[in-house]
This record gives C-alpha cells, sequence and structure tokens, in this order.
C-alpha cells in the first residue's frame, strides 16, 4: 500500500522516473544500509537524468536532423588539421550563448551537411534547442507565412531555438520576394540567437542568392560579425564522388571529384 500510494504521490509531483525506481531503490537501500540522505539523493539523481534524457530526446525530434550524420560517422580525417582542431571547441557550444555564428563554406559533397548536423548533435546533447532546415524549406514557410499575415508568429516560433543550421545556401535561386523573408529572417536572429550557414557560394558569389547589392552587402555584415567561418578548402574531394570511384574503381584527383560533385 505504501509503494502504490508514493506512486500515486509521484504522479501527481510529475516524477514519473522516481516513481519508476523507487521499488528497486528502497531494496537497494535496505540490503545496502543507505541513509535517508543517500536514499533521498540517488531518487532525486535518477528523476534529474531521466529528465534529462526526455528533454534531448524532445529536442532531438524537434531538430530535424537528417538521420546517421553524428561525429562517429563523419569521417574527421578528411578534413584539414586546422578545421579538426576546432571541432571540441565548437562542440562544447559556447558560442550560442553569445549568439554568434558559424559559416561552413565548400564545394558540392565535401560534407558540409554532414559536419553541421554532427555538431548539432552535439549541441543538443548539452541541453540547446537545435532546429536543422534546407534553406529552400525555410524560405517557402517563410514566404508562406507572409501570405497569410502570420510572418511574426512564424518569426517567434523559429525564434524558440537557440540554433537555426540553414542548409545549403547556395542552392536557393531566390526571387524578390523570396530574399526580403530570407534577409528578414538573418536580420531577426542578428546578435540574439545562433545561425549555423552551409553553402557552396562564397561571399563575392552571394549576388546570385539576393540579387540587390545593398541587401547582398547587409545580410553579409549580419552573419560575418560574430562568426566564425569554416572553409573546406578546394582540395577536398567530393565523399559521393570517392564513393562512386570506389565502386567503378576509378582514382580521382581533385578537380575530377569536384566535377563529379557538381554533376
Amino acid at each position: 500500500m505504501a509503494l502504490e500510494a508514493i506512486n500515486t504521490y509521484c504522479k501527481a509531483l510529475r516524477l514519473p522516473t522516481v516513481a519508476q525506481v523507487v521499488e528497486d531503490a528502497l531494496r537497494t537501500a535496505q540490503r545496502e544500509d543507505w541513509s535517508l540522505e543517500t536514499f533521498l539523493q540517488h531518487l532525486l539523481e535518477q528523476e534529474l537524468a531521466g529528465r534529462r534524457e526526455r528533454r534531448i530526446t524532445r529536442l532531438t525530434k524537434a531538430a530535424h536532423f537528417p538521420p546517421g550524420k553524428t561525429l562517429e560517422t563523419f569521417d574527421q580525417k578528411r578534413l584539414p588539421l586546422r578545421i579538426r582542431r576546432q571541432i571540441p571547441q565548437l562542440c562544447a557550444g559556447e558560442f550560442i550563448a553569445r549568439a554568434e555564428n558559424i559559416l561552413i563554406f565548400g564545394l558540392p559533397g565535401t560534407g558540409k551537411t554532414h559536419l553541421a548536423t554532427a555538431l548539432g548533435y552535439e549541441w543538443v546533447q548539452r541541453n540547446y534547442s537545435v532546429l536543422f532546415i534546407p534553406t529552400f524549406k525555410l524560405v517557402g514557410g517563410l514566404l508562406r507565412a507572409k501570405r497569410d499575415y502570420e510572418l511574426e508568429r512564424e518569426l517567434r516560433r523559429l525564434d524558440r531555438f537557440q540554433v537555426v543550421i540553414l542548409d545549403d545556401l547556395g542552392y536557393v535561386q531566390q526571387s524578390r520576394e523570396e530574399m526580403a523573408v530570407l534577409f528578414t529572417f538573418l536580420a531577426e536572429r542578428y546578435e540574439r540567437r545562433s545561425v549555423v550557414l552551409t553553402s557552396n557560394l562564397v561571399f563575392s558569389e552571394w549576388n546570385q542568392i539576393f540579387k540587390d547589392p545593398l541587401t547582398t552587402a547587409a545580410a553579409i555584415d549580419r552573419v560575418v560579425h560574430h562568426s566564425l567561418i569554416i572553409e573546406f578548402g578546394r582540395e577536398m574531394k567530393s565523399v559521393r564522388a570517392e564513393e562512386a570511384a570506389r565502386r567503378n574503381g576509378i582514382q580521382l584527383g581533385g578537380s575530377e571529384a569536384a566535377q563529379n560533385a557538381e554533376s
């Protein structure tokens, strides 16, 4: 009867992990002659651990990460040494509290998306809220919200995420209306929330995205200020091209890999 009452109280107090472990904890406490303080500490530690696990599960689900793109599956040896040395610091996520950005540039297929996603998984483990979204999906959602007079509400929804990973910026060919909502998104997060951008276009080519020179300059100014820039050198080969070459028994050079990645 006492255990039933404890379980009832735990449900009322929203302590599901305590309710789950209390019976085993009581047996262990009696067997090992725990003090009341030790018993209580154990229950509270289990509840905190359970809450952390549930929160990470919720954050991971909300992030919409591409499956399987973690640090464990990322071949860090492919990266230049200067980038490999930065990864532990990036994983810690200290830049997030400062609302700084990360910009990842490189040729198609070199692993920009994988690295950004892998870092996102690490930030979720450290209790940060993250959203992964391709640029075209973000722009499409913002455009629909604007047409429905819901743009402000959508921006508030996105603001709940401490980090937004905006993938493949270079593949979006914007109309002026699309350009405007993307710029609004970047401006709203400026010095308030972090953005991680992956792009195959360097800054000098961003006029292809934003069309208008003044808007291009303003967008670059907002994302570059308080940002870390990671450049995958042009010597890096495309992962997809390398895999295709291995399947076909072909040895690719750097320029060949880049051409295969573009095709």
